[in-house]
């Protein structure tokens, strides 16, 4: 078997594999919970090894050097419209190999979480078909070659985690929450297919390859395209839905809002680059700048410990999306890909708290835990370390990145990012000192035990990721400055630098240092020994509007009940009264008020038509005369 051969078999592998355990599960296996959960994690397993050979053997193959017929399998012709087609295939480049390899390496720590967590719950078959069905969704994002099939994966990946989201539907804040997910999502996407229809009207092809070589597109087409990313990835103002999405079971939130599928819209950006104008990235950047601000504030003052995790999550995605912005896809990539280790640590951790405290996520109802649940403590830590930035985790290194990129580009960006820094570092050492230190504050907390194995082997094996993953030895930022990794030929050179200036990366190194630092340093200040959170008593009004997020919710439903339900509300009216009643009921009334005097006239009585007949011939002969 060629390389070529053993790469694309490799990648349907990949692919099909989850969507087969899928279709297995609903077919069958559904009423059998063991089976259901073998079928799943043994596809996610196999499909992990696949990415790993694939990532290992091929990740050195330069992306804008190989030829289409090696970069891309072309496989089945879905599409055929005059000139323009479009083919079931497969991208097979460096950058798609790393995120398969994330997808799948995070999926299968899921899994096995899940196997404990999910062990009681009554629909255990059906959540394990639909985490199936969501690997094989995303994984149909990152090997998608063209515009057109990723946006069916796009939109497959929505379905899935509505699906997960919601997966206690029974519960109506699950419920809303996938809703709200799906709709949020849907507002993006529209976006999302008007610039693929503009760039299919600017440039005439779909295909990724042919796009890298034309290059960039008009800032309108690159904003719709950003626009599923502000979907996707939960960037302001499309960012609401993503706290709620937490209504989910716990390793769902591991695997969609910490690595996957938030992690798809900033894929998507650093995977199309080179169709941006510099006007665009400007606008891109800054929105991923105001994300990552408004989200840090938010997290201050949430109570719910996957709630503070979800704002985080938020916070981290403004980063990834900023540094595209600033011209740092190397950059991004480098954030995205130690964020899935570390913030899938935080979320397995917190559901392994939650499991221990009989579901209670309350951090102010919890405490004492650093005794109780000395593992997933210490995990718990590392991950609130890694994403604080503290010097030698991984988070350190990939912000640095960020940092270094934003001062270079946009230096009140880069200010933005050291307090955002900062502010990450004060919220974490506050939910660990909250949930883990003092004495138990609740009977959740006094009755904790530590988790089963099946949950604290994933947690010790990201917290070596989480601590490792940005070091040298693991040479994943060298892999992602290499410009031959990225598409576009005619924008690698400048966009991808070799050598970031020493300036930039001796500002944020020093910058980053000491806003981490001095977070954790104020978190501890404020927190440590307390029965209830002195800030509110601090801030005030800036406290609840932290806490009730900046009313961004309520803004959105009063801006519904005035345009959307006040649209309704008339053109229920119009159709009620104008169509139904003037035009439906109006025709078919006077019609029959018509046929039922027309019935009058018809008696059969021949006396009466002869004196219709006289009078009708009196009207006439009086209308010719006068």
């Amino acid at each position: 078997m060629t390389d070529h051969e053993l790469k694309l078999t490799l990648a349907m592998v990949v692919l099909f594999l989850p969507l087969l355990a899928a279709v297995g599960i609903g077919l069958g296996a559904r009423r059998w919970r063991g089976l259901s959960a073998g079928l799943s994690l043994g596809a996610t397993v196999i499909a992990f090894v696949c990415s790993l050979i694939l990532f290992i053997k091929f990740h050195g193959a330069p992306a804008d050097i190989v030829p289409a017929t090696d970069a891309a399998f072309h496989g089945i012709q879905w599409l055929q419209l005059g000139d323009f087609s479009v083919d079931f295939a497969a991208l097979i480049d460096p950058l798609s190999l790393l995120m398969m390899l994330i997808v799948t390496t995070v999926g299968t720590l899921v899994q096995i979480f899940s196997l404990a967590y999910m062990r009681t719950d009554a629909g255990y078959s059906r959540y394990f078909a639909g985490l199936s069905l969501f690997l094989f969704s995303m994984l149909g994002i990152v090997l998608a070659s063209n515009l057109l099939l990723l946006f069916i994966f796009w939109e497959l990946v929505g379905v899935s985690s509505y699906l997960l989201i919601s997966h206690w539907f029974e519960k109506p804040a699950a419920a809303d929450a996938g809703k709200k997910a799906f709709i949020t999502n849907r507002i993006g996407d529209f976006g999302f297919l008007l610039g693929i229809l503009l760039v299919w009207q600017l440039h005439g092809t779909l295909d990724i390859i042919e796009l890298s070589n034309i290059g960039a597109v008009t800032t309108a087409a690159g904003l719709l395209i950003f626009c599923g990313a502000v979907g996707k990835s939960a960037q302001f103002p499309l960012h609401v839905w993503l706290p709620d999405a937490m209504e989910g079971p716990t390793p769902v939130s591991a695997l969609i809002h910490a690595a996957t599928m938030v992690a798809a819209g900033v894929y998507m950006l650093c995977k199309l680059f080179f169709l941006f104008t510099p006007d665009a990235l400007v606008i891109i950047s800054w929105i991923g700048g105001i994300t990552a601000l408004l989200a840090a504030l938010m997290a201050i003052q949430q109570n719910d410990i996957k709630r503070i995790l979800a704002y985080s999550t938020l916070s981290q995605l403004g980063y990834m999306v900023m540094a595209v912005g600033c011209a740092g896809p190397a950059a991004s990539m480098f954030h995205l890909t130690t964020h899935a280790a570390f913030k899938a640590l935080l979320f397995l951790g917190a559901g392994a708290v939650i499991y221990s405290c009989h579901h209670e996520q309350d951090i102010w109802k919890l405490g004492g835990l650093r005794k109780k649940l000395p593992l997933t403590y210490r995990a718990f830590v590392t991950g609130a370390l890694a994403l604080a930035g503290f010097p030698l985790m991984s988070g350190f290194f990939s912000k640095d990145a960020i940092l270094a990129q934003a001062f270079m580009a946009n230096q009140p960006l880069f200010y933005l990012g050291v307090a955002v820094a900062l502010l990450t570092a004060f919220y974490m050492m506050r939910c660990v000192l909250v949930a883990f230190h003092g004495e138990p504050r609740g009977e959740a907390a006094r009755d904790a035990h530590e988790a089963p194995g099946e949950m604290t082997g994933p947690l010790i094996f990201l917290s070596i990721l989480s601590i490792g993953l940005g070091w040298h030895f693991f040479g994943l930022n060298d892999f992602l400055l290499n410009k031959n990794i990225w598409l576009g030929t005619t924008i690698t050179g400048a966009v991808i630098p070799n050598e970031i200036t020493h300036t930039a990366h001796l500002a944020a190194m020093i910058s980053g240092t000491i806003a981490s630092l001095a977070g954790l340093a104020l978190g501890w200040v404020a927190y440590r020994g307390v029965k209830q959170d002195p800030l509110p008593g601090m801030l005030g009004a800036l406290a609840r509007g932290m806490r009730d997020k900046f009313y961004f919710d309520e803004l959105y439903a009063w801006l519904n009940r005035w345009t959307q339900e006040r649209l309704a509300r008339y053109a229920d009216c119009f159709d009620r009264w104008i169509i139904a009643g003037l035009g439906v009921r109006g025709s078919s009334g006077a019609v029959d008020l018509t046929g039922c005097l027309l019935r009058l006239v018809q008696s059969g009585n021949l006396q009466t038509y002869a004196l219709l007949l006289a009078l009708g011939l009196l009207v006439m002969l009086t209308f010719f005369l006068f």
